[in-house]
């Protein structure tokens, strides 16, 4: 699949953007501050509902504005799936194919997106959160079963704790939450386990083709061993719960092993062995998403030449060919080395306007 057109209208401090990139490589070069990431954000946005910047709406619209709206058309193997995001007066609102959605998850997985940015070495340095966050995005663009059990689950979670933070939990009433949020549990435990290990061979494989000298593993490190003993783990841990006053066990508490050379890539790897590791998850991303997609996403690489030698961006550029269609922004002007002789489109944003060179 590849992005045909995107609209921008309002959004940061882009200016009226009508951007049509073609299905190869597209090179967006500007000084910073321009509006080249607000660019790829937006498009972000109008994919997933949601920013990797922020968790506000209202930080997202232009100063002085009360809203944006963004429209991204985008050609499938199969049909041209056309979305909307449109954010107004602090209410938010999304359209496919000119039919409103009732439900914002809704949009997730019609444009599939992979977003690389030099922040996302956070992925292999930073807290479980955040890998939890990757695991979840990833795995609702694919799989809509997975969607609706972490949906549940949150929401049942939210109830189950509020509940806690009263003086005396009623117990029959945590027996009900119980009861309610270990099928969800159990399917989000048992899906994120296999989408970690089909996502470690593909990891492993790209990894070897960066760092040929290393070796990269992952591993799901779930909170509970076994998801069928959730049940009797909340059970055991009700009255840890009751006196902290939040569920202390569960999938909201899983995590990633990330291993290089043996040894956990968190603490021991180095800072270029670090950013090579969040490189190969976003190309095993590329391949798991083809496998049960049947066809390749829109890769967006925000400023990541800069943080990339020539080596890695060749070997980069090489894995993905001409059968994904990339965004990518920079400041560097000359890029021929970086990705090897490909063609390409190049744009300039100065000042967030956007024009074809």
């Amino acid at each position: 699949m590849w992005l045909t057109q995107l609209t921008c209208r309002r959004f940061r401090c882009l200016d009226e953007i009508d951007f049509t990139p073609g299905p190869g490589l597209n090179i967006i070069h500007g000084d910073n501050a321009q509006g080249k990431t607000s660019l790829l954000e937006a498009f972000l946005y109008v994919c997933t509902a949601r920013s990797h910047r922020t968790l506000h709406e209202r930080e997202l619209v232009s100063h002085g504005d009360d809203g944006f709206s963004i429209t991204a058309v985008a050609q499938r193997s199969d049909r041209e799936v056309t979305l909307e995001a449109h954010y107004w007066q602090r209410a938010k609102r999304f359209k496919i194919n000119g039919v409103a959605q009732t439900r914002i998850s809704d949009i997730l997985g019609r444009i599939n997106t992979v977003f690389f940015s030099p922040e996302d070495v956070g992925l292999i340095k930073g807290s479980a959160t955040q890998r939890r966050r990757f695991l979840d995005m990833e795995i609702s663009q694919i799989n809509p079963r997975y969607l609706v059990a972490l949906q549940q689950y949150r929401q049942i979670l939210k109830q189950r704790n509020s509940l806690l933070k009263q003086h005396r939990p009623d117990p029959t009433m945590l027996d009900v939450w119980d009861a309610q949020l270990v099928p969800s549990g159990e399917t989000v435990m048992r899906e994120r386990d296999a989408f970690v290990r089909a996502l470690s061979v593909r990891a492993t494989e790209a990894y070897a083709r960066i760092a040929a000298d290393e070796e990269l593993a992952l591993a799901y490190a779930p909170d509970l061993e076994d998801p069928a003993s959730f049940a009797a783990t909340l059970e055991q841990a009700r009255e840890t719960d009751i006196r902290r006053k939040q569920t202390t066990r569960g999938p909201h508490r899983d995590d990633i092993s990330i291993v290089i050379a043996g040894k956990p890539a968190r603490i021991f790897g180095s800072q270029g062995q670090q950013k090579s590791a969040a490189l190969a998850l976003k190309l095993a991303e590329i391949e798991l998403i083809h496998d049960q997609a049947g066809e390749y996403p829109i890769l967006m690489l925000d400023e990541v030449l800069a943080e990339l030698d020539a080596h890695r961006a060749q070997h980069l550029f090489e894995s993905l060919a001409d059968k994904v269609q990339c965004l990518v922004t920079t400041t560097e002007r000359e890029l021929t080395e970086k990705i090897g002789g490909r063609p390409y489109r190049r744009y300039q944003m100065t000042r967030g306007r956007l024009e074809a060179q």
